[in-house]
């Protein structure tokens, strides 16, 4: 290891690569490639396309029958269609991205991440085919990909890894035999496998069993291997990764950490960098391990080794993901290198940009993955078309997104809308660009899980610094309900609520005005008398004691974004963003705030009496059915009609956004009717199965 990080920094490779940048430089040529197909959608694939239209580099689109208009679409040079909506029929057909390549005669294809980027088959088929691979050997996927293979490379490299048993674990017995060695709780997860997918924890045998089955059939659906491993899993660590690259000289440097700890189902959330909890010391350790392994693979490009960083700064190896990591803006942020550029170098032959010693860190980096999910609902996954969207703009403020008003989210791809990125001089500057940023966001026609990013944001713990991979499900333990409202805010919002009425009455001239002395605003079924005046600097609005003020107002009637600085009974305020969600009725309206939508009545004195006598809303019976959590696709159905049930005992498995999930009996009984197949596209809240 000291061999490999001196190597690093010699002096007469130092020379070599400053020559070899003068040259370029003489030669003035960055294209480094005419034209760059890119093998992927959405924002991995606009991404890619932006550094290769800075280089001045023509770039080929893919994309499948659904994704025809997308914006990956819009943005490239050229574009061939690759199939149908399934990846398996598009976007992972080797022969047809090979037939794309030479259609277009494209000279290099980089893969994004995802799809086909750690495909050593698709590596080598390229390779042979005289185009370069914008990615590493395939020599080098074998090598890291394979979770059981890279922990013995790691081993052998000096790297600090997970206590289990080295090699594949074949079957359900062998892995409860290791699980006694060990210990519980264990780690079970895909050798081939990669974002949170064919990874399931167990605290005890019985769950082991469930767990084995489910991470097989998941990682045989998602990457066509259920080869296994078995690791210890390390209760409440740190999930944090080191970035390095490599050319083809020789040269590995490694970049400041990222700490990706929020997480949910084992796929991040919210990432920074760099680690607030992180020294020089510990840094460097891990960064020098990381660059140790990129050596003895050989490896010359972008890459990332994840590792699980416990309580005292003790660090093991996870894996080393082969390709451009999602959560590699924030890196760029804070070292400014353009890191597909520093990939396009590497694949080209041509030295690093950098030097180890010339890596510094510039201030601080967040990013917030927006995915279409509902948090309230165990982030089920949301489909449908944006009906409205608007990013936000600002100094530090970044959006790498695939997605454009009237883009389709559908069940066949990853639900991620954008990755919204902030830069600030301080961790705390940078948290609070975020929360702005996420108040301005507007996406609509679809669920979203800004509600929750804008609360983890807001806490204290998460502010402190103090967090780990155990983050979501301590903070949530009965899962998230969205932002619980303290009572200035409540105020806050019925106050933007009534003044959004008053606009909109006195916007509609036939209407005549609204009364200001008589008004009746319900919020979570709390209501108060309301009074509210217009004023040179804003409105004043009364709700029963408590007097607010609103001042430099910045809204028109149903634009989505309201601006002012509220005052609660005289307390100083600050320039906040709610959000006009929907007023179809003119009597209800619903305000977003600090992420969570609130609907809020706002009535006269007579309509509030006629609602009081108005019959509750008949309520539907779904005790004795089965239904669906999310869209997506059934896998199997596990019962027959005329089947006698238990509560907990699994009755069909179902696939959304390339995740599976085993829907259970909620009670005991017997199957009446099923109402769907293998292979069926269901709909949220669809009735799947019926009980006696």
């Amino acid at each position: 290891m000291r061999r490999a990080a001196q190597s690093l920094q010699s002096t007469s490779l130092a020379r070599s690569r400053v020559q070899a940048r003068h040259k370029i430089e003489l030669v003035g040529d960055r294209r480094y490639f005419n034209k760059v197909l890119v093998a992927n959608r959405g924002e991995i694939a606009c991404r890619v396309m932006k550094t290769c239209r800075k280089l001045g580099i023509k770039t080929v689109a893919l994309y499948s029958t659904p994704d025809q208009h997308a914006k990956h679409v819009a943005m490239a040079d050229e574009a061939v269609w690759v199939g149908t909506a399934a990846s398996r029929d598009s976007y992972l057909r080797m022969d047809r991205v090979l037939d794309a390549v030479r259609q277009t005669g494209a000279d290099a294809v980089h893969p994004g991440y995802g799809f086909l980027s750690e495909n050593a088959q698709f590596a080598q088929m390229l390779e042979t085919e005289g185009v370069e691979f914008v990615g590493p050997s395939h020599e080098a996927i074998n090598a890291m990909g394979d979770k059981i293979h890279s922990k013995l490379l790691a081993k052998a490299a000096g790297v600090s890894i997970i206590p289990g048993v080295d090699g594949e674990i074949e079957t359900k017995e062998r892995m409860f035999e290791v699980a006694e060695l060990i210990g519980y709780p264990i780690m079970i997860k895909a050798s081939g496998g990669g974002g949170g997918k064919g990874m399931r924890i167990a605290w005890d045998k019985k769950q082991a069993s469930h767990e084995w089955d489910a991470a097989k059939r998941e990682a045989m659906s998602s990457f066509g291997d259920d080869r296994m491993l078995v690791e210890k899993y390390i209760d409440n660590p740190r999930h944090i990764e080191i970035q390095v690259l490599g050319d083809k000289m020789g040269n590995v440097v490694y970049l400041p950490e990222r700490e990706c700890s929020i997480q949910r189902r084992n796929q991040k959330v919210i990432e920074e960098a760099p680690s607030a909890f992180i020294d020089q010391a510990t840094r460097d350790a891990m960064g020098r391990q990381a660059a140790a392994l990129a050596s003895a693979v050989k490896y010359h490009t972008a890459g990332t080794v994840e590792m699980l960083v416990d309580s005292s700064k003790n660090f093991y190896f996870l894996e080393m993901n082969t390709r451009l990591q999602v959560e590699h803006p924030i890196t760029e942020e804070i070292t400014g290198l353009d890191l597909v550029e520093e990939m396009l170098r590497a694949a080209k032959g041509l030295p690093l940009s950098v030097e180890q010693q010339d890596i510094k860190i510039n201030g601080w980096a967040t990013e917030c993955r927006v995915y279409a999910e509902d948090p309230t609902r165990n982030y089920a996954p949301s489909v449908g078309k944006m009906t409205r969207y608007i990013e936000p703009t600002g100094e530090g403020v970044r959006t790498d997104s695939g997605i454009v008003e009237g883009s389709e989210i559908s069940v066949y791809y990853d639900p991620m809308i954008c990755k919204l990125i902030t830069h600030a001089p301080t961790r705390e500057q940078s948290i609070d660009r975020m929360n702005e940023a996420l108040d301005n966001y507007v996406v609509r026609g679809l669920s979203h899980n800004i509600t929750l990013l804008r609360d983890v944001l807001t806490s204290d713990v998460y502010r402190s610094g103090d967090i780990s991979t155990k983050y979501l499900p301590k903070a949530y333990p009965e899962g998230f309900g969205g932002h619980q409202l303290h009572h200035e805010e409540a105020l806050k919002v019925m106050g933007v609520a009534t003044i959004m009425r008053f606009m909109y009455e006195n916007s509609q001239k036939t209407k005549g005005h609204l009364s200001a002395d008589s008004l009746v605003v319900t919020l979570n079924e709390e209501s108060a008398n309301v009074h509210i005046r217009k004023t040179e600097e804003g409105f004043d609005v009364t709700i029963g004691e408590d007097k607010l003020t609103f001042t430099n107002v910045v809204w028109s009637v149903r634009y989505p974004l309201f601006v002012c600085v509220p005052q609660v009974n005289g307390m100083a305020g600050v320039r906040e963003t709610f959000q006009h969600l929907s007023s179809a009725d003119e009597l209800n309206y619903k305000v977003q705030y600090v992420g969570t939508p609130y609907t809020v009545k706002v009535l006269t004195p007579m309509q509030a009496e006629v609602e009081a006598i108005m019959p509750p809303p008949v309520v539907v019976d779904t005790s004795k059915m089965l239904l669906a959590p999310m869209p997506g696709a059934v896998v199997s159905v596990l019962v027959e009609v005329g089947q006698k049930i238990n509560v907990g005992q699994e009755l069909l498995i179902l696939e959304a956004m390339k995740m599976q999930q085993s829907l259970l009996s909620p009670v005991d009984s017997t199957v009446k009717a099923i109402h769907v197949k293998a292979a069926d596209t269901i709909h949220d809240e669809e009735v799947l199965i019926e009980f006696d």
